[in-house]
Order: structure tokens, then C-alpha cells, then sequence
């Protein structure tokens, strides 16, 4: 079976930018995979006065072995498809913390 590509790409200034379709008000906040090239990304908070935005940024943070503040939303607030600029990390590094993080 084919690994699904990921939509991740260089930031500018270092760092990455990542691709994620988000479903909030799920039972569980989590990473469920990868589908049209986007992370899936599952959070228990309702999308209201940003309460979803910053529960997919600490469910990614905790999934990943990131710091909260490594995190921030570059595109997509009011979205349920958005872009999320990764500090530090280099595209390859940080698709492969998601492939391992990803692993049953």
C-alpha cells in the first residue's frame, strides 16, 4: 500500500509550513491521518472564539514532542482547512515525526 504524500513545505525565514483538515467536536483530540494531502486532526472543542484553533495546536504539539509555542496558525482561522507554520524543524524532519506519530 502507497503512503499518501503530505502537503508540507519550506517557511520562509526556516521552519516548515504544514497542511491540516481539522474536525472539531470530535470525542477525542488526536492525529487520524492523511487524506487529500492534508493531516487529519481530530479535537473535542467546539470551533467558537478560537477555542478549536488552539486545541489543534496543542493536540499537534502533543502528538509531535513540539512545544506549544513552536506552533502557529499561518492560514485558515475561521477554516476547517488550515496551514500551520512549525518552527524549527525542517519539511523532512517534521513529515517523519508525523509518520512515526502516525504508526499504530
Amino acid at each position: 500500500m502507497r503512503e499518501e504524500a503530505l502537503q508540507i513545505r519550506p517557511a520562509p525565514g526556516g521552519g516548515s509550513l504544514l497542511r491540516l483538515r481539522v474536525r472539531p467536536g470530535a470525542s477525542r483530540n488526536g492525529l487520524e491521518g492523511i487524506h487529500g494531502g492534508a493531516l487529519k486532526v481530530s479535537v473535542s472543542a467546539q470551533p467558537e472564539k478560537g477555542k478549536a484553533n488552539k486545541a489543534v495546536l496543542a493536540a499537534l504539539a502533543a502528538a509531535l514532542g513540539l512545544r506549544k509555542q513552536d506552533l502557529s496558525l499561518a492560514k485558515g482561522e475561521g477554516s476547517r482547512d488550515k496551514w500551520v507554520a512549525v518552527r524549527g524543524l525542517h519539511p523532512k524532519e517534521l513529515e517523519e515525526r508525523i509518520r512515526r506519530a502516525l504508526k499504530p
